[in-house]
């Protein structure tokens, strides 16, 4: 008996092992479908992220052909503005003008023109007798900046707001002293020139071109959220003006950039 049941023991431990291993066999088998089912979903997902990478870079590569476009219009706008420059009097109070000057940028191809019509200054003899060595040297300045010398003509306007700081020309000196800095590349001096003119003559003519210039500047040092609050701040003073047309295209500039 005691032979038996050893026979009958060993017989129970033998069919409990091959229930343990087919029961491990199904184990790995369902491991394995699913390990092929996660390898598919891996692939799957590739694909996925592949066809999302391409689409991603077809847009960026959209945007920076839209970016691109508009700059170059907005620069040859601004160029072509250059001549709408108003000209100087004497009224205590002046109105801002319905087209305010801005001039071309540094990143236009061809070298930026400037033009300014003699400015006319209502007055009796004696007045315009004795600014004339102002308006001399005011037109000397302004020919040296559409000859293209801009640091002669940042001297000649700098020294002439010096003699002259408060004369009839200093708004037009300032607005363009800061233009000398501007086609040069020199934001923050430009900057700081056109928001003095700002700041100084808030209602003269060049106060619009002057502001818009700001944020034209402050876009030049990629402080696109300041560009885009002076850019904001022109279409709220002066709707309606060719600043505050290009001050608009502008700002959507921006936000293409943004989106790149």
């Amino acid at each position: 008996m005691p032979a038996q049941a050893q026979r009958v023991s060993t017989a129970d431990r033998l069919d409990a092992l091959e229930q343990q291993l087919s029961a491990m066999r199904s184990g790995n088998m369902d491991l394995l479908n699913q390990l092929g089912q996660l390898k598919s979903e891996v692939q799957a997902q590739r694909a996925q992220i592949e066809e999302l990478q391409q689409k991603l870079e077809q847009q960026a590569q959209s945007g920076r052909s839209q970016y691109l476009d508009l700059d170059s219009r907005l620069e040859r706008l601004e160029g072509g503005a250059a001549g709408a420059t108003p000209v100087v009097s004497m009224p205590a109070t002046p109105v801002p003008s319905a087209r305010p000057a801005t001039s071309a940028t540094p990143a236009a191809p061809a070298v930026p023109t400037f033009q300014d019509t003699p400015p006319r200054v209502y007055g009796d003899a004696a007045t315009l007798g004795t600014g004339a060595g102002e308006r001399n040297a005011y037109n000397a300045a302004f020919e040296t900046l559409k000859a293209g010398r801009y640091a002669d003509a940042a001297r000649m306007f700098q020294g002439f707001l010096d003699a002259h700081p408060a004369g009839t020309y200093a708004p037009n000196a300032m607005y363009w002293l800061g233009e000398s800095y501007y086609v040069t590349q020199n934001y923050a001096l430009a900057q700081a020139q056109f928001q003095a003119l700002i700041d100084r003559y808030p209602t003269h003519d060049k106060a619009a071109g002057a502001l818009l210039k700001v944020g034209l500047c402050q876009q030049g040092l990629r402080q696109l959220d300041a560009a885009e609050a002076s850019y904001n701040q022109v279409l709220g003073r002066y709707p309606g003006t060719e600043a505050a047309r290009v001050a608009d295209d502008r700002l959507r500039a921006i936000q293409l950039l943004k989106v790149r």
